[in-house]
């Protein structure tokens, strides 16, 4: 379902969270003096590429690479708005129920956005049977979830993997320093050294992959919603029913928040227009 979906706005509260987490750190980092002395190349190659090698050899990589394309989505791109998904799968069984099914095919905008919407309506138009199309429908959805399951998973192992490979990062240098006690003006120095790496992994585990794989989850629930959504409509296309059923059907299903009127609104409309 999510192969080709066109978005065609960013999702701002997921970068302004993290780019405004970071920095109030690195704020707070400049005020306190030294900020050059927060950044180690060696726990930098340490967390990063600890964390990723670490993570990759708990999954494959097909599943590591579909995690990053998710990421990126999930960093960018919002998921359908479910209100705006239920007024849509409304109108085309309004359009259905008055002209037929057949001429769905002439209101493409309505489906274009939704490629899954698209392929139900479609098999409607070719005269599937509505138990097959169903069967159809519902495996997309399973495999939408197996496939965002893996990839909240990977993320959900980097952001625990991250803490960990800066405590061993931690650990080297604490060694190191043990081993040079004879300078002690070195230890001092060596010890900030060694508590950067731990702090890299805590900021990239709980101000990174954490709060990405959590959007991630919450994206993948409006999604299945949507998909649920879609498919009642596609049900009722097929058997002929009214489109008032399929709107009370629908706000049984969405958060109270997210109900919609579509009959209410259109009337309103009609009589401003008017």
């Amino acid at each position: 379902m999510q192969r080709s979906i066109k978005h065609k706005l960013v999702d701002a509260s997921t970068i302004v969270g993290i780019l405004v987490a970071f920095s109030l750190v690195s704020t707070a980092i400049y005020i306190g003096g030294n900020p050059e002395g927060f950044f180690d190349i060696r726990s930098v190659l340490i967390v990063i590429l600890g964390t990723f090698f670490v993570t990759m050899a708990c999954f494959s990589f097909p599943e590591i690479i579909q995690a990053q394309l998710a990421m990126i989505r999930t960093i960018f791109y919002p998921s359908e708005d479910v209100s705006k998904a239920a007024m849509n799968a409304v109108e085309i069984a309004e359009i259905s129920r008055v002209k037929g099914s057949l001429e769905l095919d002439s209101y493409s905008h309505l489906t274009r956005h939704n490629p899954f919407l698209k392929d139900g309506v479609n098999m409607i138009v070719d005269h599937i049977n509505i138990s097959e199309i169903e069967g159809v429908m519902n495996n997309e959805v399973e495999a939408l979830a197996y496939r965002h399951a893996k990839s909240v998973a990977v993320l959900r192992k980097a952001a625990e993997v991250s803490p960990a490979m800066g405590l061993i990062g931690t650990l080297i240098g604490l060694v190191q320093m043990l081993g040079n006690l004879e300078d002690t003006s070195t230890i001092g120095p060596s010890m900030a050294v060694a508590l950067l790496t731990t702090f890299y992994g805590a900021i990239i585990s709980y101000m990174f992959f954490s709060p990405i794989a959590s959007k991630l989850e919450r994206n993948t629930k409006d999604e299945l919603l949507i998909a649920k959504i879609y498919i009642h409509a596609v049900k009722s296309i097929a058997n002929r029913e009214s489109p008032r059923k399929l709107e009370l059907l629908l706000n049984s299903i969405i958060p109270p928040t997210k109900r919609i009127n579509y009959f209410s609104a259109r009337r309103n409309m009609s009589s401003k227009t008017g």
